[in-house]
């Protein structure tokens, strides 16, 4: 893939650049000890991280990986978790949040690329990604009332705005882990390549994604959130007002000159 670039927030996490494909961001769980195991210190450093991506303008889409070989994210650091009074979990709870938060409300498109597992809050990174590529190694759920707590990362939110409530509630409350063909059947991952090939997937999705107008892919991402839950004509307005935003924009103006003189945009990005 040509030279890489990296920057490091924290001990956890990494932002990837690679050469060839400058408008793609790799976002990295790089705590492999711990099979990327989100402590307090992982939380704060994703949250960052993602706040940067976002401010980028050049981003026009995010790749979510994991450096360890068999787990894409194992959830919340339980051992951390077990060493904390009840103060301290409570003054932790808003630096947690703001990891899964930052994932969730990056501006461009994101992809979550899962091998292994991805269970409780590491399922619910991938969640809040746009798409979510696994490999056949994928084991996700969302065990957390077997540890006597809730999905707190978005999960009881994001489940069944996917697979619906009623598929949503036998997941959550059984706390069963799903392997990858029935996880595909049941709509928790989006598509299903072959075992390690989820990351090289997803990046490739991810440079598709990519040739696309900045300004555009923003905008729909937005229309697509806004519109969540909506019923149909509130929903068709969000969509009008994410239209009116792009459509006297330079992206709109060179990918209509483009398209007539067939050749490939030059997108100014605004």
């Amino acid at each position: 893939m040509g030279d890489t670039s990296e920057q490091r927030f924290g001990d956890f996490v990494v932002v990837r650049r690679h050469e060839g494909q400058e408008h793609v961001v790799e976002l990295v769980l790089d705590r492999p000890r711990a099979m990327n195991a989100v402590s307090t210190g992982m939380a704060r450093s994703l949250a960052d991280a993602c706040a940067a991506i976002g401010a980028d303008q050049g981003v026009r889409a995010t790749v979510l990986t994991s450096s360890h070989e068999r787990a894409f994210c194992v959830g919340a650091d339980l051992k951390e978790r077990n060493t904390f009074t009840d103060a301290e979990l409570v003054r932790q709870r808003p630096t947690a949040r703001a990891a899964y938060t930052g994932v969730l409300e990056l501006p461009m498109p994101v992809v979550a690329a899962v091998h292994g597992f991805a269970l409780g809050g590491g399922f619910e990174l991938a969640l809040a990604c746009d798409v979510i590529v696994a490999d056949r190694t994928a084991v996700v759920g969302l065990p957390e009332v077997s540890v006597g707590v809730i999905p707190g990362g978005g999960g009881t939110q994001l489940l069944p705005r996917r697979v619906g409530a009623a598929r949503a509630a036998e997941l959550v409350f059984s706390a069963r882990r799903v392997e990858a063909a029935e996880a595909r059947e049941l709509g928790l991952v989006d598509e299903l390549v072959e075992a390690g090939q989820d990351r090289e997937a997803a990046l490739a999705l991810g440079g598709r994604i990519a040739a696309n107008s900045p300004v555009g892919l923003r905008a729909a991402k937005r229309a697509l959130r806004l519109g969540q839950g909506l019923d149909l004509r509130a929903g068709l307005e969000v969509e009008d007002a994410a239209w009116r935003s792009v459509a006297f924009s330079g992206d709109r103006a060179e990918g209509v000159a483009a398209f007539n003189e067939k050749r490939k945009p030059s997108w100014p990005g605004e």
